[in-house]
């Protein structure tokens, strides 16, 4: 594999017509690192990732990928690899010769070739199923060979297209874990789109939160998770509450609620509904000045004394809790 290397944004804008897709982004991810843009559906994140690709024309700005200027460079030639999420096998081929395609289509012999995809194969823990068809293949096993075929460059940098979203969570969860591995061994630079929080704060050093062809937040995941700078990242990323107090507009995270039968202490409130979550159970809250808030409780201390919906409850924090939002959006 090539060395990793930095991928920087420079003000990079997209834009279709008269609609911007991508709005003035800047942003460097390190060498060797993970990152993973999250946002919702048209926010920006695969038309950025495809113009680091090189399969998106830049409108503004510019990518640089080391120390080098690709904004105009063809995507054979910028050190990238993109994984993407059709895995697009060629069905007529052996699982050996779909990961050595590339360097077939160089003129690489075929007893190199095959032994460039058999070291390949062995990291994605595909070695025994070489000889097969697709066909022949789960969804997972599909996912591993066409991340094999991507390494084969040995690019430099790695594009992901929410390459867990065909697969069903258990192996989604699973698959996670063999991406995280191995990004780890190969030491280069992943950059992941996805749409999952879930996924973003599993795999990622560096998450990068956009809306509307904005990059809101920036940073690692337990960062944004525990310190959203606005309203639309604390809701996006989940488990947070949203709240006015006194004039400022803050989050408190849902596990860091204490409910309680009704007393003099804490803030009234109703309960609107229970989930049961496994190890946890969240629990909704009207409040009597008619807010909406969540409380996630450990599923042994709930079932303890558990509540019902329409019943009566105290709700309370500590002031340490209470993270003070920016903005709204």
């Amino acid at each position: 594999m090539s060395g990793p290397e930095d991928v920087e944004l420079v003000s990079v804008t997209k834009k279709y017509g008269d609609v911007t897709a991508v709005d003035a982004i800047s942003l460097k991810v390190a060498a060797g690192q993970y990152c993973c843009f999250l946002g919702p559906s048209g926010c920006g994140k695969t038309s950025t990732l495809r113009m680091i690709a090189g399969h998106e024309s830049i409108s503004d700005g510019d990518v640089l990928i080391g120390h080098r200027r690709v904004s105009d460079t063809p995507p054979a030639r910028r050190g990238t690899a993109m994984m993407f999420q059709s895995y697009a096998l060629f069905p007529h081929l052996d699982i050996a010769e779909n990961v050595a395609f590339s360097l077939k289509m160089q003129g690489v012999g075929r007893v190199e070739r095959r032994r460039r995809a058999a070291e390949l194969l062995e990291l994605v823990s595909m070695t025994d199923f070489a000889e097969r068809k697709p066909a022949q293949l789960s969804g997972g096993q599909q996912q591993r060979v066409a991340l094999a075929r991507a390494l084969m460059m040995r690019p430099s940098v790695l594009l992901l297209d929410e390459p867990l979203s065909a697969l069903d969570p258990f192996l989604r969860i699973r698959m996670r874990g063999e991406l995280r591995r191995i990004q780890r061994e190969l030491g280069i630079s992943f950059i992941h789109v996805t749409h999952s929080q879930e996924e973003a704060m599993a795999l990622s050093d560096l998450a990068v939160v956009m809306k509307d062809g904005h990059i809101v937040q920036s940073g690692r995941p337990r960062e944004i998770f525990n310190r959203p700078a606005t309203a639309f990242v604390a809701r996006f990323m989940g488990g947070h509450n949203v709240l006015r107090e006194g004039g400022r507009l803050i989050t408190l995270r849902a596990d860091a609620l204490e409910l309680s039968r009704a007393t003099a202490d804490g803030r009234p409130a109703k309960v609107r509904e229970v989930e049961y979550r496994g190890q946890q159970v969240m629990v909704s809250l009207s409040t009597e000045a008619g807010e909406e808030m969540s409380a996630l409780l450990p599923e042994r201390r709930f079932y303890d004394a558990p509540f019902t919906p329409g019943e009566a409850v105290s709700v309370a924090w500590r002031a340490e809790d209470v993270h003070e939002l920016s903005a709204e959006v």
